[in-house]
């Protein structure tokens, strides 16, 4: 199965334009099916794909990731009747289970403000400045920030290139908050992180190398944590409060969708429900008859 895997994977990145995140991704998913089943792949049936799904269940796995598990192994199994390594589906009757979905959780402006309010005393707490201003000011994803490079800025024109899901390339405006963090870290503090003579990386940890997924999400937990702010954090609530603040503030749907390097409308369109569930808040709190 391991090399269908690998051939699958390939189709994802060259064919079909996926992330190198999305496809590592449902290459752990699959490899951990065929831990599991340790079966040749034309031997395996509906049944034995239904019991490893309930498995997944059984330990606690969020409806969500059961979804993501069941979605992959449909798209690998239609790749494989494609490419007529199977002549029967097994996951032809195997259905996404239903997700109730649930509105992003976002920080309101003063918790952003709390967020932000850094002291800054060296050349870390200049790094983690620029990277909060950049993520708050532009709505990018986790992985966007850790790939920028130091030529993705352009300072004058206080722009920011990125490229998100699917190879896709978008420029975003970047406001004056942000450009002075970057100019600040950049010109003062970034080179005191490097560790060897070349790296086009924007950010980097304290080894010298690109900053991490993991390292950021420590970093933005240590923060929110020091300043007192007690809901969950993420760097994707970070993306929410961005979209969110943006509507309230009265930007249309199609540049936030834009901005967020969202492929349908549809999906930015989440955002007005929140918008909507803040007004609901407002008036029960506060109208005389609210409650």
């Amino acid at each position: 199965m391991n090399i269908y895997i690998e051939k699958y994977c390939d189709y994802l990145l060259i064919d079909k334009h996926y992330s190198k995140n999305t496809v590592e991704s449902y290459k752990r998913d699959l490899e951990k099916i065929n831990k599991y089943l340790n079966k040749d792949i034309k031997s395996i049936s509906s049944d034995d794909l239904r019991k490893y799904l309930k498995k997944l269940k059984e330990k606690g796995m969020s409806t969500k990731s059961i979804a993501r598990n069941t979605s992959c192994i449909k798209s690998f199994y239609k790749f494989l009747m494609i490419e007529k390594i199977i002549i029967n589906n097994p996951a032809d009757n195997i259905n996404l289970p239903k997700i109730n979905k649930s509105l992003p959780k976002v920080l309101s402006e003063k918790e952003i403000e709390l967020l932000l309010d850094i002291d800054l005393k060296d050349n870390y707490s200049y790094r983690n400045k620029a990277m909060l201003e950049i993520m708050y000011a532009s709505g990018l994803r986790v992985s966007e920030l850790i790939n920028l490079k130091i030529y993705d800025i352009d300072i004058n024109n206080a722009l920011l290139r990125t490229i998100g899901k699917g190879s896709k390339e978008r420029i975003i405006p970047l406001g004056n908050m942000a450009i002075n963090a970057l100019n600040i870290y950049i010109d003062e503090y970034r080179s005191s992180l490097l560790k060897k003579e070349v790296n086009d990386y924007l950010f980097l940890n304290n080894h010298g190398n690109k900053m991490t997924r993991q390292g950021f999400f420590k970093i933005i937990k240590n923060i929110a944590k020091e300043q007192g702010i007690k809901k969950e954090i993420s760097p994707h609530i970070l993306r929410h409060s961005f979209a969110s603040h943006l509507l309230k503030h009265g930007a249309d749907l199609r540049s936030i969708q834009e901005m967020l390097g969202h492929e349908s409308i549809t999906t930015t369109q989440i955002y007005t429900h929140i918008s909507d569930e803040s007004l609901r808040n407002t008036f029960n709190n506060f109208h005389p008859h609210g409650n």
